[in-house]
């Protein structure tokens, strides 16, 4: 079932359009990757989606309704992750359901409920200097995940981690994925975490630019880190980077 539909849409920014013209679906449970160069106009057509910004023309399609221009109805998790320092772990996460009015001891409540799911427990009373990037990583998303659990556009999540970290966190991803079922479309410049991460990809390329290829992952979940070494991963990553080149 296709939960968000984005149809036709540009955008221009002092006379120059940065966009034309570009489609894609996310379907109930997937994860699907935007992936292309910097500039390529990515984090520009995940603004209009979430509702920050508005095209020129075209329509985002949000359960058959149309968003365009109407923030708050899907998560939006940036490249940092934004907690705040002065807050415990635990109300951090929180923060969503308290914005939307629930009061702060049901929100946190709720909030705690998650956490050993995602792999937070023992970090409730914790303020964010003191646990690591990926944990911390960890904490964002099961903030987007309260803040909606519909969909989730999540923007370069885990460039800023290390390799290792993003190796271990990578596989945390895929298992709580498979669990929480969120439908996710996420950014990403790396073209082995589109290949290791998504049921789908799409990759957005030209100037002004467009939704020129899509590409479907085929191979079964969850996905070891091993499946980088296959001959099915080679093939995917040489199909990507022909159609970049």
């Amino acid at each position: 079932m296709t939960v968000l539909e984005v149809n036709g849409v540009s955008k221009s920014f002092s006379e120059e359009v940065i966009i034309k013209d570009a489609s894609l679906k996310l379907c109930q449970g997937e994860i699907v990757a935007l992936l292309g160069v910097s500039g390529s106009g990515k984090t520009t057509l995940f603004n209009i989606i979430a509702g920050l910004s508005t095209p020129d023309s075209g329509e985002v399609l949000l359960g058959g309704e149309n968003i365009v221009g109407i923030p708050g109805k899907v998560s939006y998790m940036l490249q940092k992750d934004l907690l705040l320092p002065h807050k415990s772990i635990l109300d951090n996460v929180a923060l969503p359901l308290i914005i939307r009015g629930e009061k702060k001891e049901a929100a946190r409540d709720k909030a705690r409920a998650f956490f050993p799911e995602f792999g937070l427990e023992g970090t409730e009373k914790k303020y964010p200097f003191q646990i690591s990037g990926g944990m911390k990583q960890r904490a964002a998303l099961l903030r987007t995940y309260l803040f909606s659990e519909r969909v989730a556009l999540l923007d370069e999540p885990f460039s800023a981690l290390d390799m290792l970290t993003k190796a271990s966190v990578h596989e945390w991803y895929l298992d709580i994925m498979e669990k929480i079922k969120l439908s996710t479309l996420f950014i990403t410049h790396d073209i082995d975490e589109a290949v290791l991460l998504s049921d789908r990809i799409y990759i957005l390329t030209g100037k002004p630019a467009s939704v020129t290829k899509e590409i479907v992952i085929n191979t079964p979940k969850p996905r070891s880190g091993d499946f980088r070494l296959t001959e099915e991963f080679i093939r995917y990553k040489k199909e990507i980077i022909s159609h970049l080149a």
